[in-house]
């Protein structure tokens, strides 16, 4: 990262009190995002990426509850802000874009008023000006007859154009930072190929940076510059995409990789990740992902290891990172 954070979270922490008793899914998680940039935030199923962007906006369900940590925003604790103050940093400064648009769109509102509604509560628009923008957003997101269709109700959008609603929703107050919940997941791949294309390209025009949460890695190649691995939720590993998807440094990562298809190596045997993510309500002692890692050693099974710096933009959680980059070298 280049610059100031403009986005720094540290050391979060999220607690859910259950029946069963009470689970950490967040827990200890650091990042950081620089104006402009695309950071992906990646990992299995539960691991506690959607959570996370919940917990940045104060979008967490009423079971949970941030217990320590801080999220600051320009300058700003998010975590410290009344509901109030925070209503005004959601939408106007930062947006989010939702994985289901079908279940985030209001049914019964139609799609034009629901793009204009943030123009008028944030910008103090009027109704006249906040339909002209709204229109101008349908068609800048690729939306055809935008006119026409300004009056359309969500059911009458197939589920491309209703993630084109929810981008042009998300653009609509010029926010600085957009996050990204796994928007092009229910999309089949020509779709989703056009609704990163579009996220990168406004993303690049406007200068607003983007956190993309997703399991999807040949997402996060085609639209981050930064990833953020996450696993049993605390971050595993961060770096650039480049150099952490060619040489990772941490054995959930290098899974991570091994495990999805490349197409650079159409013929490449698939190697999925042995046994099962531990329940957060009781992890494992020591590092969380040492019971399905064939790297682990005793020291292991004892010590919680922290993130640390290796190279000068590099940080990985893993006590024995070098046999990943052994077990790369002996791949080559």
């Amino acid at each position: 990262m280049s610059g100031p954070a403009q986005l720094e979270v540290s050391d979060l922490r999220v607690q859910i009190t259950a029946q069963h008793g009470v689970v950490r899914p967040i827990d200890g998680v650091s990042l950081e995002i620089g104006a402009g940039e695309a950071v992906g935030l990646v990992g299995e199923s539960g691991s506690g990426k959607s959570l996370t962007l919940k917990s940045i906006l104060g979008l967490l369900p009423p079971e949970a509850k941030v217990t320590s940590g801080r999220v600051v925003f320009n300058g700003t604790d998010l975590t410290q802000l009344s509901r109030s103050r925070l209503n005004k940093v959601r939408g106007a400064k930062i947006a989010m874009i939702f994985q289901e648009p079908m279940s985030a769109l209001n049914p019964v509102m139609r799609v034009g008023n629901q793009i204009a509604e943030g123009p008028r509560i944030h910008l103090g628009m009027s109704r006249a000006q906040s339909v002209r923008r709204a229109v101008d957003l349908m068609r800048r997101v690729g939306i055809p007859d935008p006119e026409r269709r300004f009056r359309a109700f969500p059911h009458e959008f197939s589920g491309g154009m209703r993630q084109r609603v929810m981008i042009a929703m998300a653009l609509s107050c010029d926010p600085e930072l957009i996050l990204c919940d796994e928007p092009t997941t229910a999309l089949d791949v020509t779709i989703q190929d056009q609704i990163l294309r579009l996220l990168a390209e406004l993303c690049r025009e406007s200068g607003t940076s983007l956190m993309f949460v997703t399991h999807d890695l040949p997402v996060v190649a085609q639209v981050c510059h930064q990833v953020a691995v996450m696993y049993a939720g605390r971050i595993v590993e961060r770096g650039t995409v480049a150099e952490v998807f060619s040489r990772p440094l941490h054995p959930y990562t290098l899974g991570l990789l091994r495990s999805a298809p490349d197409v650079d190596r159409p013929g490449q045997s698939l190697v999925p990740i042995p046994g099962s993510p531990p329940s957060l309500a009781s992890p494992p002692p020591g590092c969380r992902f040492h019971p399905r890692c064939k790297f682990a050693e005793e020291d292991c099974k004892a010590t919680e290891p922290p993130l640390r710096l290796v190279d000068v933009s590099r940080v990985t959680a893993c006590l024995h990172y070098e046999r990943c980059l052994d077990e790369i070298g002996a791949d080559t």
